[in-house]
């Protein structure tokens, strides 16, 4: 025999209650979880969710093995909109480093965050790029057009220049933050 509406009308009142007790979850939430779950972290790469386990809040680190920021360690806040994965998160360098793809304020340029950014991209694609961007510099993409311009013209010259604002240094009246770990 079939339950009668009181009982159903019961049962769906239930359910609503324990549903409301429940924390609602982000489709960007989900997807961070799904991206997180399958990344595979390279030695040198460190993440750090942010205030109570908050993974569209936290920061990453990376420590290069080998190019011209071998030695140095790189820190990058992610923060994700509710709109990812069909925007990308917001990233930046949380130290002012002498590099031609991130300005003196942190922001990096990297394609994958800007214009060719496509959702089926994860936090996997971001990393493998900041990764490739301490290895190989775009002169060609600059957000620091002097350091693109150095590299361009003198990569003996600008990997000198690297090492020295790692340490700390001032280039054209610009002290750099100290990032070198080895």
């Amino acid at each position: 025999m079939a339950d009668s509406p009181r009982q159903i009308w019961s049962l769906k009142k239930e359910q609503e209650a324990a549903n409301k007790t429940k924390p609602k979850v982000s489709a960007a939430e989900l997807r961070v979880k799904k991206d997180m779950n399958e990344l595979d972290l390279p030695a040198g790469v460190k993440m750090e969710l942010g205030p109570g386990g908050n993974m569209l809040d936290f920061t990453l680190s990376i420590a290069p093995d080998e190019g011209f920021y071998k030695g140095g360690q790189f820190n990058f806040t992610f923060r994700i909109n509710p709109n990812y994965p069909h925007e990308p998160p917001k990233v930046r360098c949380t130290q002012k480093i002498y590099h031609p793809n991130l300005d003196l304020d942190g922001n990096v340029c990297l394609n994958i965050l800007r214009e060719e950014w496509k959702p089926v991209l994860s936090l996997n694609s971001v990393i493998i790029g900041l990764q490739f961007l301490f290895l190989e510099p775009n002169p060609d993409d600059p957000l620091n057009k002097e350091a693109a311009e150095d590299l361009r013209r003198n990569r003996d010259s600008f990997a000198n220049t690297v090492k020295m604002t790692m340490r700390g240094g001032s280039v054209r009246g610009q002290t750099f933050d100290k990032v070198q770990i080895k």
